[in-house]
């Protein structure tokens, strides 16, 4: 039986107390105990922007952050995109990057996109049209 996912995106002044909770769970999950990547991740950047989420029934599988021009970088821009562990291999981490850039330009018209991203995972993001730009640096 196929999955069916619920993809939506929200302000994060009508996120409910569970879907905040699910995206910090999902984010420290990753970003600080994976990843060991001890950063503050509370940036004041969540308050501007959507957040993107794709739920299998009550399981968050992935989550970004989609922030308009201006923000962050001149350009809209996507951040903390990240797919839960548990949801790794089943082709995610393609659905969430091409929802988020069909929401980016819902939300802010056309024009360029902006990411951060991990050097590992340069090819990927490539094979989305994203193109490496500056020195690579350690986050």
């Amino acid at each position: 039986m196929e999955s069916v996912y619920k993809i939506y995106y929200k302000a994060f002044g009508v996120l409910n107390p569970g879907e905040l909770y699910d995206a910090i769970k999902l984010r420290n999950e990753v970003f600080v105990v994976e990843q060991n990547c001890i950063f503050q991740d509370a940036d004041g950047k969540d308050l501007d922007a959507f957040h993107l989420f794709i739920y299998e029934e009550n399981r968050l599988l992935a989550y970004a952050r989609l922030i308009p021009p201006g923000l962050g970088y001149e350009e809209m821009s996507i951040g903390r995109i990240v797919s839960s562990p548990a949801a790794r291999g089943m082709g995610i981490g393609r659905v969430l990057v091409a929802e988020s850039i069909k929401a980016c330009k819902q939300l802010f018209g056309e024009g360029p996109i902006r990411i951060g991203a991990q050097y590992y995972l340069l090819n990927f993001y490539r094979s989305f049209g994203f193109r490496e730009e500056g020195e690579i640096y350690l986050e």
